[in-house]
C-alpha cells in the first residue's frame, strides 16, 4: 500500500489558487476500476481509494504516514513562472505575430 503526498495544482476552470496550499496523502490504488455489468458506473474493491486526508505542512503528512507504517512517495510542486504581459503589446508595431483582424 503505497501512499502520494503532494500540493494539488490550481483548477484549470478558474484562475484562482484555493485548495492548493495543503499538503494532500492519497493512496494508490490497488485494484483497477472496472465497470458495473448492471448500471455502467465504475466500481472496486479497493476502499482505501477513498481516503483523502489533508494536511498544512508535509513534514506533518511524512510523520502521520511514518507514524502509521505507511509507505510514501512525496511530489514535489513545480513553481509556476509568471508571465508579465501588457495590453498594450497586442498592438504594437513591432509584434512578432502580424495583427489578423
Amino acid at each position: 500500500m503505497l501512499a502520494r503526498i503532494y500540493r494539488p495544482a490550481k483548477s484549470a476552470m478558474q484562475s484562482g489558487k484555493a485548495k492548493t496550499q495543503d499538503w494532500v496523502l492519497e493512496f494508490e490504488p490497488a485494484s483497477a476500476r472496472a465497470p458495473d455489468p448492471l448500471m455502467g458506473w465504475t466500481q472496486s474493491t479497493d476502499m482505501d481509494g477513498q481516503v483523502r486526508l489533508s494536511f498544512a505542512e508535509k513534514d506533518e503528512a511524512v510523520a502521520y504516514a511514518a507514524a502509521h507504517g505507511i509507505a510514501f512517495q512525496v511530489t514535489e510542486p513545480k513553481i509556476a513562472r509568471k508571465i508579465l504581459k501588457a495590453y498594450a503589446d497586442n498592438f504594437a508595431y513591432g509584434r512578432k505575430q502580424p495583427w489578423t483582424h
